[in-house]
């Protein structure tokens, strides 16, 4: 399977700068499975969709402000830390910008002093462990000194930090959000809720490998970036109960895909589980979690949406992405949203 099956023309206006004034306004697409048959929708149509003793599954994850600027001790150079995995409670892998020349033993310092860190490896991909030293409460330093990473492909600056979190977000460790679950408020999940529809909450924490395109050319090479999940015993039971009860199980994102076809690969239910998943879904892929699936629209040639072509079909989805940019929907992290049931 060639990566290039997954390219699409997207003009650089399509990209979404900012967040709506409203989160539940955005359009989305309604695409089916089996059909391809594609509906032209608002995210607040979305309960029309759900039924009764359906199931939605959220990622409650909580992005960080992982991005430091700071200088490098003895010289002063600039340098740009962002954190991707926290290792022990001091202890980060981080990507450096310009780190090439960043070697063991380098130390840097951040606000003025307030924080300082060395590194003390270099791994894959140019990656570092850093340790940090700091007096204090890491969370709140981090929040003084820290800029939320937003992606790449967003120029604009947030001028609020909480529009790059979802409503219900609550643990931290994310270095990007899960941005299909930024169509939700708090109004509308209780509106979903009073319908007789579940709410269950997985966490799986977004690295910024989520960002990165598939650069080999054929699809099978490609090696999937790890990222810790987590499912608790309370959702195992919702999911469980629903699927007994004949109810749909909706995952509300790619990543919450991820978490729940990984805890069913290994072990063959949904039950309390955590760790670290490469999990890499691509066409040809069986689903055995998952019935339907709220989601944003994807990066050309990404992983995300080659997993959203396993579970509708490649040519249903190129078809409904080709629609969406002859329709100008907004792409990305901060545009319009999917349906696939």
């Amino acid at each position: 399977m060639n990566t290039k099956d997954f390219y699409y023309e997207l003009p650089e206006e399509l990209i979404a700068q900012t967040p709506l004034e409203d989160r539940t306004a955005s359009r989305m697409l309604v695409l089916g499975r089996e059909s391809g048959k594609i509906e032209h929708l608002h995210f607040y149509d979305l309960i029309d969709k759900l039924n009764s003793g359906d199931c939605l599954v959220m990622n409650n994850t909580r992005v960080i402000p992982a991005r430091l600027h700071g200088v490098k001790e003895g010289t002063g150079g600039k340098i740009e830390f962002l954190l991707l995995k926290r290792i022990d409670i001091n202890t980060w892998e981080v990507i450096l910008k310009p780190g090439k020349k960043a070697k063991k033993g380098s130390r840097f310092e951040f606000g003025g002093g307030l924080l300082r860190a060395e590194i003390i490896d270099i791994i894959d991909d140019g990656k570092r462990i850093v340790r940090f030293e700091y007096e204090g409460v890491w969370e709140e330093l981090l929040d003084r000194l820290g800029e939320m990473p937003l992606p790449p492909y967003i120029k604009e600056k947030l001028t609020d930090r909480e529009r790059y979190q979802t409503v219900y977000s609550k643990i931290e460790g994310s270095a990007a959000a899960p941005t299909a679950g930024l169509h939700f408020t708090n109004e509308f999940i209780e509106k979903i809720q009073s319908k007789g529809i579940k709410i269950a909450y997985v966490t799986l924490h977004v690295g910024l490998g989520t960002f990165r395109p598939v650069s080999v050319e054929n699809v099978e090479d490609h090696k999937m970036h790890t990222e810790h999940y987590e499912i608790s015993r309370e959702t195992a039971d919702i999911i469980n109960e629903t699927r007994q009860n004949g109810g749909r199980i909706i995952a509300v994102g790619t990543t919450t895909v991820r978490t729940l076809e990984t805890c069913m690969m290994k072990f063959k239910e949904i039950k309390s589980c955590f760790g670290d998943t490469d999990i890499f879904i691509y066409p040809g892929y069986e689903f055995k979690a998952v019935d339907a699936m709220v989601t944003n629209f994807h990066l050309p040639e990404s992983t995300l949406l080659m997993l959203i072509s396993a579970f509708a079909g490649k040519e249903n989805v190129m078809n409904a992405y080709s629609e969406a940019v002859e329709r100008k929907y907004r792409f990305f992290s901060f545009g319009d949203a999917m349906f696939i049931c």
